[in-house]
């Protein structure tokens, strides 16, 4: 027994359990990121306050500046009620698509939400969900965060990793300039800008026209056209507002060029 080699941790781990993300054969920390940016809605699970059942209920959502989910509640909702009486919730983040859905990349947030009244998580979920407006002031209506605790990523057919939070959030250290000026730079871009947004958009298979941008962050843009979204990357990320305007000339001329923009050396 002594000469007999050591099994190999993927060799320890059960055929059906997920790899880590650093471990994953594919760039599954992009993957799970994308699907943070891009899902308007999905699944919300929370625990029964009276009994323990878990309850599944749908939801809109958005997201922080780190990628942080945020959720606009309202109090009259049982899954309010249940997260008044424990935080402990989870959200399922799914693109669909034609097909076997279950083909499609789906993504799994597990975590523990809060109300939140800042004005930044105000800012960026109406922007996301414009029509929430309407409500978004009523009284019973309140503004959640929902911190991971882990992410648990189904990529697809033998595509599978879990994360962590550290995977999931971007490390935001230094790149507070860059979200101080978020919403100017988003308002210049939708008044003056509207061809570019289009190329941004077409550059990730995206095409057509009315792409307004709802966000930005270190790492892309969040787009949206009507109910559609985009989500598209910098070809590396940013930290400071002229890095940011250098980055969005060169992915604009790139697109009209029909390449791929290149990071700085």
């Amino acid at each position: 027994m002594a000469n007999e080699a050591m099994p190999s941790a993927g060799e320890r781990r059960g055929p059906a359990e997920p790899l880590p993300a650093s471990e994953a054969p594919f760039d599954a920390i992009g993957l799970a990121r994308h699907l943070l940016r891009s899902v308007r809605s999905g699944a919300l699970a929370t625990i029964d306050a009276a009994d323990g059942t878990p309850f599944a209920s749908l939801v809109t959502i958005a997201t922080d500046g780190d990628g942080t989910p945020l959720m606009l509640l309202s109090r009259l909702s049982a899954h309010t009620r249940n997260l008044d009486k424990d935080p402990r919730a989870s959200l399922l983040f799914s693109v669909g698509g034609k097909g076997d859905p279950l083909a499609h990349p789906r993504l799994t947030v597990t975590g523990r939400a809060a109300r939140s009244d800042a004005p930044r998580v105000r800012e960026r979920f109406l922007a996301r969900h414009p029509k929430a407006k309407l409500y978004a002031d009523f009284p019973d209506f309140g503004f959640f965060t929902l911190a991971p605790s882990a992410g648990h990523l189904n990529g697809g057919f033998a595509k599978a990793a879990t994360l962590t939070p550290q995977e999931l959030l971007l490390d935001m250290a230094g790149a507070e300039a860059v979200m101080a000026g978020e919403r100017g730079a988003v308002e210049h871009m939708n008044a003056d800008h509207a061809d570019a947004l289009a190329l941004y958009s077409a550059s990730v298979g995206e095409a057509g026209t009315g792409w307004r941008l709802t966000g930005l962050d270190p790492e892309g843009l969040d787009l949206m056209a009507g109910e559609r979204t985009a989500r598209v990357p910098y070809p590396e990320p940013v930290r400071d507002m002229g890095s940011l305007r250098k980055t969005l000339v060169a992915m604009a001329a790139a697109a009209r060029a029909g390449e791929a923009p290149q990071p700085e050396a």
